[in-house]
């Protein structure tokens, strides 16, 4: 494996992460989203990853895989009834439809994929330091 092995793999955890980031940031900011274009409430998205091979030369070595996402799904649960006959989306019983989201799950998941995300900007600084020290061998 070569150096940029290394960073086609970590390049393609950075863009699962990110996509994953978003995701996770879309679900937080829609927390209390009762009304969607599509009618009812925000529907929470989770992010599927699945391993492939960083690049052709590489598809015959099976032990070297990157990550790509797979998917981008919907929660197909049923949203929380809170009781507030005062809110504009409530029904006739006074419920209202809220969108079902743990921030303290979402929050975990952000901690996660922000320290994966750092691990692997780690892996290309890292990478970039030993390229630059070999080639100062070589003066």
């Amino acid at each position: 494996m070569d150096i940029f092995t290394t960073f086609d793999i970590s390049a393609s955890a950075l863009k699962a992460q990110r996509i994953r980031l978003n995701t996770i940031s879309s679900n937080l900011a829609n927390v209390e989203t009762t009304s969607t274009p599509e009618g009812g409430p925000y529907k929470k998205k989770s992010v599927y990853f699945q391993s492939k091979p960083v690049a052709f030369k590489d598809a015959l070595d099976a032990s070297i895989q990157g990550v790509e996402v797979v998917k981008i799904t919907e929660d197909q649960e049923a949203p929380k009834k809170v009781y507030d006959p005062s809110h504009p989306d409530a029904k006739e019983d006074g419920y209202v439809e809220m969108p079902n989201i743990s921030m303290l799950k979402e929050m975990t998941d952000m901690m996660s994929a922000t320290r994966s995300y750092e691990a692997n900007t780690t892996v290309i600084k890292s990478a970039k330091r030993m390229a630059l020290k070999a080639l100062e061998i070589g003066r």
